[in-house]
């Protein structure tokens, strides 16, 4: 489960400092946070967003992009910054709560869409379209991040499955959004097990591939969690340390991607110096 942690620090984190351009503080400004190179400097002012984006809920409540703000950013907060286990739960669904308000608020098939069984929500998310991507984004990743900090509920982690239909749809509607990143967590979803329990590895290799590509190489994330999630399941050291030493090669700086990269480089120099003992 490790792995929607590192997801949902920043791949909620992007999406929600773009969408705040809803609350008319300048359009530049969320880049100019994507765009910093200082982690702990963003995670540390992290909560007067989350402070900001609730006032403006409580003004707006069926504000669609403000309620993806809020659960982009409550989500990212909670992974990023808070250690306590009580109050990740309690953010990540605070989070959760923002991201369904969001979905119900772009299609009324979608409300209450927690309670729908799998093949339900596969119904709905049928009459979904190109300009849901948004929603249905925020929701499928905001969803894995809850199921992160509920880690230890079954009844959580049984919420997998939604969230997979989910992302598959987004990935149906518009695979290039934000970076090809819903396929990065298709790809990671398939590496959860290996083969011999389940698990689906060919398949998580083309997703990384996939997502890498559709990034044009930039998003150095997706080179990071190939080799966490399916080099590592599968005893590839030659593809990990590859993979690893592109990712320090290469130059984090990217419009929109530096923050995400900067992270994914520290994560790449962690992972390569622990390599001769892991395999």
């Amino acid at each position: 489960m490790r792995f929607i942690n590192n997801l949902a620090l920043l791949t909620l984190l992007v999406l929600g400092l773009s969408a705040c351009a809803v609350t008319r503080v300048g359009d530049n400004l969320p880049y100019g946070i994507l765009n910093n190179d200082d982690v702990d400097l963003v995670a540390d002012g992290l909560p007067t967003y989350l402070l900001m984006v609730d006032g403006l809920i409580v003004n707006w409540p069926e504000s669609e992009d403000l309620l993806r703000t809020g659960a982009s950013l409550y989500s990212a907060y909670a992974g990023l910054v808070v250690e306590d286990t009580g109050r990740q739960r309690a953010l990540s669904s605070k989070a959760l709560d923002y991201a369904e308000r969001a979905a119900c608020s772009r299609r009324k098939t979608l409300c209450e869409v927690r309670g729908l069984s799998v093949p339900r929500l596969e119904e709905a998310l049928e009459r979904t379209r190109k300009r849901d991507v948004p929603a249905l984004y925020t929701l499928g990743t905001t969803w894995a991040g809850y199921v992160q900090a509920h880690s230890d509920d079954w009844n959580a982690v049984a919420d997998l499955a939604r969230v997979r239909v989910i992302l598959d749809r987004v990935v149906a509607l518009d695979e290039s959004y934000q970076h090809g990143q819903a396929t990065m967590y298709l790809a990671v979803l398939d590496s959860l097990l290996p083969e011999a329990l389940g698990g689906h590895p060919s398949a998580s290799r083309k997703h990384f591939e996939r997502a890498i590509e559709l990034s044009e190489g930039r998003n150095l994330l997706a080179k990071v969690l190939f080799a966490e999630r399916y080099a590592r399941m599968t005893g590839n050291q030659s593809l990990h340390d590859e993979l690893l030493q592109t990712v320090l090669d290469a130059d984090p700086e990217e419009h929109g991607l530096t923050l995400q990269n900067t992270f994914a480089r520290k994560e790449a120099e962690r992972l390569l110096a622990e390599s001769p003992d892991y395999f």
